[in-house]
């Protein structure tokens, strides 16, 4: 490609993002296991991030939020969740990966292209769970709204994941979406990562650039962290610190062993300069 690595739209990240999935599936000891990584971040997604020095530096982060919400998910499974909706859902092979029932709804939503993209890459492989694919941009309020309406109504207890996403959202976009979501009456539980306005300084200032030519600027790094989302219907129930669960994981450099070692964050992202996995209940 005439642009070698550069990055040229959002779906990008998607290729981006998998190649840490697969080199986590690839080592010895790898903390979980995704066979459709390497596959679906091609050839795109390597040049990517060769030349992404910062984030391969940070790459335990991926790691660890996968396997936050490896975890969330299990859990809410477990709990009675029958379906599960993934918003920008990229390059996730979780269906696919995952031991889920056979039973569970589990939908896919993101832009057109990138999921034609993975149901050609995916061709011949049978997931574990029900899966649907459902081509969206979910700037398109109106096709969100309806489409959610349809989901809620097909079942009882949904556990909505956006892994990746809100931080290329401006907060207002946030505030609509997160209240959207919240009037589905089936649509109990949210899970999401964020980042603290520490962090999204210092992503700026190394990834900033790359992402503001694709169109895809860092905007949403909130105050007042998790709390944010309470004025639109969801209210914080755990937040884990990817830094902290990186650092339990085995996943660190002996430098950032040492930044681990500070006091965490109490459950307050905007105390640590990094991110975290949050999980949200809707409040009734």
């Amino acid at each position: 490609m005439s642009d070698g690595g550069g990055l040229r739209h959002i779906s990008d990240t998607a290729h981006w993002v998998a190649v840490y999935r697969a080199l986590e599936s690839e080592r010895r000891d790898a903390l979980f296991h995704d066979p459709f990584a390497r596959r679906l971040a091609g050839e795109r997604g390597v040049r990517i991030a060769d030349g992404r020095d910062f984030a391969n530096r940070h790459a335990w982060s991926f790691v660890a939020r996968t396997v936050l919400i490896d975890r969330v998910i299990s859990d809410a499974v477990a709990n009675g969740a029958d379906m599960v909706v993934n918003l920008a859902a990229g390059l996730d092979a979780r269906p696919y990966r995952m031991t889920l029932p056979s039973h569970l709804q589990w939908i896919e939503v993101d832009l057109p292209d990138l999921l034609a993209y993975k149901t050609d890459q995916l061709v011949g492989e049978t997931p574990r769970c029900l899966l649907e694919r459902v081509p969206l941009d979910l700037s398109n309020v109106a096709a969100r709204r309806e489409l959610f309406a349809r989901l809620s109504a097909q079942a009882q207890a949904v556990l909505v994941v956006s892994e990746g996403l809100v931080v290329y959202l401006a907060p207002e976009e946030v505030v609509a979406l997160a209240a959207d979501l919240a009037r589905m009456p089936a649509f109990t539980q949210w899970a999401l990562d964020m980042v603290s306005p520490a962090l999204m300084r210092r992503m700026q200032k190394t990834m900033g650039q790359d992402l503001q030519q694709a169109g895809a600027p860092f905007k949403f790094a909130p105050d007042e962290g998790p709390a944010f989302f309470e004025r639109a219907g969801w209210k914080p129930v755990d937040v884990r610190s990817l830094l902290h669960t990186a650092a339990a994981l085995g996943r660190l450099s002996w430098g950032m062993r040492l930044v681990a070692l500070l006091p965490d964050s109490r459950g307050r992202i905007p105390q640590t300069p990094w991110g975290g996995v949050c999980l949200f209940n809707r409040i009734s």
